[in-house]
């Protein structure tokens, strides 16, 4: 079976840091990339950020390009998104997703296969 398991929210305040991770199962890591989506109440879901990893290609949404990087560790089939200079504005709901093959220009929600459960990232002001 496929699975996604994404953990590391929480509550932070404005300036502080998380590091989300999504462990990956069922799927050649190497073949795969994986995007990391928020959602907000009322709001469609939204790309913020996607690494290939065969290749290390990356996408950056523009609201967090510099302050949030993304990398993996292949032996342990995790990507891990570190999120620095936490706003208000991320607070959200955070999903990691795979498809198959590279991150596009500008990854779309309904182009991933597989999705993780979610977890909940709050910024305090």
């Amino acid at each position: 079976d496929v699975q996604l398991q994404a953990s590391g929210g929480g509550l932070v305040q404005t300036g502080g840091s998380l590091r989300l991770s999504c462990v990956v199962s069922g799927l050649a890591f190497d073949a795969i990339a994986i995007g990391w989506f928020r959602q907000v109440p009322g709001k469609e879901r939204e790309a913020v950020s996607c690494l290939s990893i065969y290749d290390g290609s990356t996408y950056f949404a523009d609201t967090v390009k510099g302050r949030f990087t993304i990398s993996s560790d292949n032996a342990m089939n995790t990507v891990y998104l570190q999120m620095n200079g936490l706003k208000p504005e991320d607070t959200a709901v955070y999903y990691c997703a795979s498809i198959f093959g590279y991150c596009s220009s500008y990854p779309l929600a309904y182009e991933y296969n597989n999705w993780g459960q979610g977890t909940q990232v709050t910024v305090s002001s």
